[in-house]
């Protein structure tokens, strides 16, 4: 495979995923997403995977930390932690954010800031 097919397959492939961890947390949270600034957070991340080198997006791609900050950055660039805000942080106050797995501490942690 081309290099520059593989980098395509990344973007792709991280594009995919952030897509869906921010259906997973809208959905466990019981919220609508904000479906245009989803749509700006995949943007958002899309310019940040293409401004890496090659090398450096396959790194992202193989490594969910490093994924998980590209997502958690997208996330507040986008102006997804300004949405639904209030609800958002009285359900961590709550704790009532339980079914949502670890992994989403990176969104959650946007509203507590």
């Amino acid at each position: 495979m081309s290099k520059a097919r593989e980098t395509l397959d990344a973007i792709q492939v991280l594009r995919d995923d952030f897509r869906s961890r921010l259906e997973v947390f809208y959905a466990r949270l019981k919220l609508a997403p904000p479906y245009h600034s989803v749509e700006k957070a995949i943007v958002h991340l899309t310019a940040s995977l293409n401004a890496l080198a090659p090398e450096e997006r396959q790194r992202v791609a193989a490594d969910p930390s490093r994924q998980w900050a590209l997502y958690r950055q997208a996330f507040v660039e986008s102006g997804l932690n300004q949405k639904h805000r209030g609800i958002i942080a009285g359900l961590i106050r709550s704790r009532q954010t339980s079914d949502l797995a670890s992994e989403y501490e990176p969104f959650l942690d946007a509203f507590r800031s």
